[in-house]
């Protein structure tokens, strides 16, 4: 991976980014921005997407992107990439401070009025609810995932195929996104503060990718 200090300093930068972020959304900064942001999107986006991006925002479950994140810890095993391996952890880290903000940081998600999901799994992590929205859980194992990926596919991956593989993640963020604040899952604030978390901690990762690989 590239020399490791100036992205561990990229990743303190947006993790500290982060920090701001939730002081200034617990001060309800933003009440105004996230309600046109929300209302401007369902005014624009057609209710046939509401199947779509429920199916879609499965994807970005616990329980889907826990099964991601155990392949790459037991590839990072069989490569015996120990730094990366342990690192790796670092997503369950980013839960706890999730649950955290979620406790810590008042700020209710959209009503109830705007939700267009159509779909309920009832997954196990549907069950752990708190009173408040900040930050997403999805946009943060997404960019905590995708980060990695991106990074890992940009640096290490020879072949001609990397930089449609790097759009496609991107493209696969943007979707998230638009699928968290159009389903009204979240506010996008809460998007924002998600993604901040998710990238710092998704650099850090990635800097512990040996320079050569086995």
């Amino acid at each position: 991976m590239p020399k490791r200090i100036p992205f561990l300093l990229i990743s303190i930068l947006l993790f500290l980014s982060f920090v701001l972020f939730s002081y200034v959304v617990a001060k309800e900064v933003f009440t105004q921005i996230d309600f046109d942001i929300t209302t401007k999107l369902q005014d624009h986006i057609s209710r046939k997407f509401d199947l779509p991006f429920s199916l879609f925002s499965i994807l970005g479950s616990v329980e889907v992107t826990a099964i991601f994140w155990f392949i790459l810890s037991i590839f990072a095993l069989i490569k015996r990439y120990w730094l990366t391996f342990i690192a790796l952890f670092s997503f369950w880290f980013a839960h706890f401070l999730e649950i955290f903000g979620k406790i810590f940081v008042l700020h209710p998600g959209p009503p109830h009025l705007f939700y267009r999901g159509t779909i309920d799994l009832n997954f196990p992590s549907h069950f752990v609810q708190t009173d408040f929205s900040y930050p997403s859980g999805h946009m943060m194992r997404t960019t905590y995932l995708v980060t990695f990926l991106i990074l890992f596919t940009f640096y290490k991956i020879k072949s001609p195929l990397k930089f449609p593989i790097i759009l496609g993640l991107i493209a696969f963020t943007f979707l998230m996104i638009i699928s968290r604040i159009y389903l009204a899952e979240h506010w996008t604030t809460d998007v924002i503060g998600g993604m901040l978390l998710g990238i710092s901690l998704g650099v850090f990762t990635s800097v512990w990718v040996p320079k050569k690989l086995n």
